[in-house]
């Protein structure tokens, strides 16, 4: 069986992120509408669409990435949790050498390769759960709004723990969720944003992007 196709254009379209006009994503109007079609189509359970929705998080990180260049410009880079694939694809635009965009869902794969091609960026989709290493071999480890939950910030904290521990710069996005581990984190931006994700972000304006420091 082949990797999953991205949903037909009448069920995600191609639309500019607005904290970040320079990318274009395939998004769902209804992440919640375009799930149950998801799995009616599958005749199974699916895991929530996550990359059909540009994560406000994610939107700083990106912003970030491509207002600093140089956080990135001629590094191996990995980004983890990656989603639609926004955060890899500003770094790919901002002179990364190599990104690789991690996923556990293999529909995630698919619209990052499909976001990349319309992005015209190189990039290395990669599907699997990697929490549990360090992201070897990265010279920057990049998360954007990864941290939705306790039990997964109960993984993705450790993972750039690691990272950090040998060697790798890591930056975080985060809207506020109340999941961000506390110690040794430095705030290197905020901005302001109209959330296009999920419906419980409807409220959220506001989103923060930091650095992780090492013991």
């Amino acid at each position: 069986m082949g990797a999953p196709r991205v949903p037909s254009l009448d069920q995600v379209h191609l639309a500019d992120v607005p904290l970040v006009p320079e990318v274009r994503l395939f998004l769902a109007a209804d992440a919640i509408i375009l799930w149950a079609r998801l799995e009616a189509a599958a005749g199974r359970s699916l895991p929530a669409p996550f990359w059909a929705s540009a994560w406000p998080g994610g939107q700083a990180l990106a912003r970030y990435i491509l207002d600093h260049p140089a956080s990135v410009a001629g590094r191996t880079v990995l980004d983890v949790a990656s989603g639609s694939g926004l955060v890899a694809i500003a770094a790919a635009m901002a002179g990364a050498r190599a990104v690789t965009a991690n996923d556990v869902d293999p529909y995630a794969i698919a619209a990052i390769s499909a976001n990349a091609r319309a992005n015209g960026v190189v990039l290395t989709p990669a599907v699997g759960d990697l929490l549990d290493g360090d992201g070897e071999g990265a010279d920057v480890v990049l998360v954007g709004d990864a941290l939705y939950d306790g039990p997964m910030a109960q993984r993705v904290v450790p993972f750039l723990t690691r990272a950090v521990g040998r060697g790798a710069d890591v930056l975080l996005g985060d809207p506020d969720r109340q999941h961000l581990p506390t110690d040794r984190l430095r705030l290197v931006a905020t901005y302001q944003l109209t959330v296009t994700g999920p419906p419980e972000d409807a409220q959220i304006r506001r989103a923060d992007v930091f650095t992780i420091q090492a013991d």
